[in-house]
């Protein structure tokens, strides 16, 4: 397959983005795929009502057909369409955080097929506020199945550039525009009972959430790979975000901290292997290491969760055998944006932590 590369620039008109996009939904309603930009990650989608569009979407990501596709959409008159009922709390939280980077679990209608919800009957849907999706999910017919643009199991592209490497050859079209702006995918919250229960952290954080519904609750397997308890999400079982090179999550007091990741480099690189380092602004300049990467400050969580997978993206095409990042525990409890963090590194490193 041929991937068409369209690029939207600050230069094109509105009449020629209309065209562009209108190309773009053309495809989608004839069953094809095409990545896109959201204000989070870059998405790959495809018709969220075809049961074979979604099939072509794990084909090309490589995907686990249990773990579900989120539906997108640009107005709120859609939701109707395709979930049986809107709960009370679905309502406030949409009233306050739509469109935005909330995607909420509802009791799915009869139309969705099975092959977009991964089987169950539950159904994920997010309306995004970048408006080059919202026009592009009109386009397209107002319903597009789309997880990030990635190979899966691999970092999130939040640049186009990555969409490119992974799915160049796989899909029809990728429409290359901004940058993400907040780097992480969307919050994941599941209103089909009484209290919220959320299952992805992200921006739209719990302080946020709780402000508007009251009380809401956090799955334990976020944090805790070894719990128990089953997983709420079929897609919170897998391994997600991971660079090439084994990623290491180091908590403790900070001059231990860079006394061990620095111990670890050095011995690393004694071996001849690359190494790197996702370090916050306050002990920069203490490390030493093949690349070191400055995540901003700790008490920035935007700022660290913009570069994130840009980072681990980077550490690839850099050929870093091993990688070591400072922890952002501290934020398990402060229930804001920095649970996010913490979640996408937990993941990537396959809950490897290690504490000084």
């Amino acid at each position: 397959m041929k991937t068409k590369i369209v690029t939207i620039g600050a230069s094109d008109s509105p009449e020629s983005v209309e065209e562009k996009l209108a190309c773009a939904g053309i495809i989608i309603r004839q069953g094809g795929l095409v990545a896109f930009p959201t204000e989070t990650v870059y998405g790959l989608g495809g018709d969220a009502l075809n049961p074979e569009s979604s099939r072509k979407i794990y084909a090309a990501k490589g995907r686990p057909g249990d773990n579900p596709l989120i539906i997108h959409i640009a107005d709120m008159a859609h939701l109707d369409r395709i979930v049986s009922e809107i709960p009370g709390n679905a309502r406030k939280l949409a009233e306050a955080f739509w469109p935005g980077p909330l995607t909420m679990i509802f009791r799915k209608a009869a139309i969705v097929p099975y092959q977009t919800t991964g089987g169950l009957d539950t159904v994920a849907v997010r309306m995004p506020v970048h408006p080059l999706a919202r026009l592009f999910i009109r386009k397209a017919g107002g319903y597009v199945a789309a997880p990030s643009a990635n190979l899966s199991g691999k970092p999130s592209p939040t640049l186009a550039k990555y969409v490119v490497q992974d799915m160049d050859g796989r899909i029809d079209m990728i429409i290359d525009a901004d940058g993400a702006e907040i780097g992480l995918e969307s919050t994941i919250v599941d209103v089909t009972g009484e209290v919220p229960m959320i299952l992805r952290p992200g921006y739209i954080t719990q302080q946020m959430l709780s402000g508007v519904v009251g009380e809401t609750d956090m799955d334990v397997t976020i944090y805790d790979s070894s719990s128990p308890q089953t997983p709420r999400a079929p897609g919170m079982k897998y391994r997600h975000y991971a660079p090439k090179g084994e990623l290491v999550i180091v908590e403790g007091e900070p001059q231990k901290v860079v006394r061990y990741i620095n111990e670890q480099t050095a011995l690393h690189e004694a071996e001849g292997k690359r190494t790197g380092i996702i370090g916050t602004q306050e002990l920069l300049l203490e490390y030493h290491a093949s690349i070191v990467k400055n995540a901003g400050s700790r008490s920035d969580a935007d700022a660290v969760a913009r570069q994130l997978y840009t980072f681990l993206r980077e550490f690839d095409d850099e050929d870093v055998a091993y990688i070591y990042a400072e922890s952002f525990s501290e934020a398990f409890e402060d229930k804001g944006f920095g649970q996010a963090v913490m979640n996408r590194l937990l993941k990537a490193a396959g809950h490897k932590i290690v504490r000084v």
